[in-house]
C-alpha cells in the first residue's frame, strides 16, 4: 500500500487572457488545468534550479545569437556617454 504525499496550494492571479490560455493548452493535452500548470511549471523550476545550482545558463537560440552578437560587436556608446568617457579620461 503506497501512501500519497500531501498537497499543498498555490493560487495565482493571472490577467483572464492568460487564464483562457492556460485552459485551452490544458484542454489540447486533454488534462485538467492544474495537471498542465503543475507539469509545465514544475518542470520549468526544476530547469532553473539545476541551472542556477550548476551555474550553467541555458538559451534559445535567438538568446544565443543575440549574446553572440553583443559580444561581437562594439557597442554603440551615445553623445553623452562618448562626453562621459572623455570626462573621465581627463581625471586620469
Amino acid at each position: 500500500m503506497t501512501r500519497e504525499a500531501p498537497t499543498a496550494t498555490l493560487m495565482v492571479r493571472l490577467p483572464p487572457k492568460a487564464k483562457d490560455l492556460i485552459v485551452r493548452a490544458a484542454k489540447l493535452r486533454g488534462i485538467t488545468t492544474s495537471d498542465y500548470v503543475r507539469s509545465v511549471i514544475v518542470a520549468q523550476a526544476r530547469e532553473q534550479v539545476e541551472q542556477a545550482e550548476s551555474h550553467i545558463v541555458g538559451m534559445t537560440p535567438p538568446e544565443q545569437l543575440a549574446f553572440w552578437q553583443a559580444l561581437h560587436e562594439p557597442a554603440k556608446l551615445t553623445s553623452r556617454q562618448k562626453r562621459l568617457g572623455r570626462l573621465m579620461q581627463s581625471l586620469e
